[in-house]
């Protein structure tokens, strides 16, 4: 996994890995998700992807657009 950069430092993401049609977030308080295609829908998933490579807006993004359409929780 990547380490999120959190460029202001006020995430709850703490890491992230990309894969070509998916991404896992790993939160800081715990649980790592994935959102697929599938599931989220490529439009938010390939958002999310520029976001988590930006290092900023990717906690925040997700709960306002996929909080609860992620694929599966792996931990």
């Amino acid at each position: 996994m990547d380490i999120y950069c959190d460029t202001h430092g006020d995430s709850g993401v703490s890491a992230f890995k990309v894969g070509d049609d998916f991404i896992i977030v790993c939160f800081a308080k715990g649980g790592v998700y994935l959102y697929d295609y599938f599931t989220t829908g490529s439009y938010h998933v390939n958002n999310m992807i520029r976001l988590a490579r930006m290092g900023n807006g990717l906690n925040g993004y997700i709960n306002l657009n996929a909080k609860y359409t992620y694929a599966r929780k792996i931990a």
